[in-house]
Order: C-alpha cells, then structure tokens, then sequence
C-alpha cells in the first residue's frame, strides 16, 4: 500500500503503550493495532485528529506516501505525464536523455 502508518515510531518517541493510546483516543487496541499494522482500508479524520491530539503530533508524523513500485532506483517516482524519473541518476526510465 502507498500509504505507510508510522503509529508505532511516535508511540516509541512518547513512551506510550497501544493501550494507553487506544485508551486516549477511544478506539479498541485490535482496531489500533489494524491502523498501525497498515492493514486498514480508512481513517476518520476525527480519529487522526484524536491520534494527533494524543501524541502531540501532525498528520504527517503518523502517514506518509511510499512508492509501491522499489524495482526501480530508491526515490524513483512517477512524473506527472506518467514517466518514471530517478533522483540518483536524473534519468527518465522511459529516455536515456537526463531529464533535469
């Protein structure tokens, strides 16, 4: 999934327990531990807001975007007309010209 949970750095970063979390948040561990395992589908916004407010942190500490495709060089991501393009080597995957 392009979508990587990373609950389990910020309970570490706040000495926190998934229960205790769970508990401040008002969810049940199982269904934190679906969140922070990466297996759930969706999150309510009231319940990132609460997750935040829990551990005293932004959206943006807890998610963040991952290439699903790594067969590429680490970075790689697609352009916005569809190409591959690698920052290590500047190169479109599609050309050999640079594309910088």
């Amino acid at each position: 999934m392009p979508i990587s949970v990373d609950i389990d750095v910020m309970l570490a970063r706040r000495k926190m327990s998934v229960g205790e979390l769970a508990d401040r948040v008002g969810i049940t561990p199982a269904n934190l531990a679906v969140l922070k395992n990466g297996r759930a589908k969706a999150v309510r916004f009231s319940t990132l807001a609460a997750l935040c407010e829990a551990l005293e942190c932004q959206p943006g500490d807890l998610l963040r975007w991952v290439a699903e495709d790594t067969e590429d060089t680490e970075g790689a991501a697609d352009t916005a007309d569809g190409r591959r393009w690698s920052p290590a080597t500047g190169v479109d995957a599609e050309a050999s010209a640079p594309t910088r």
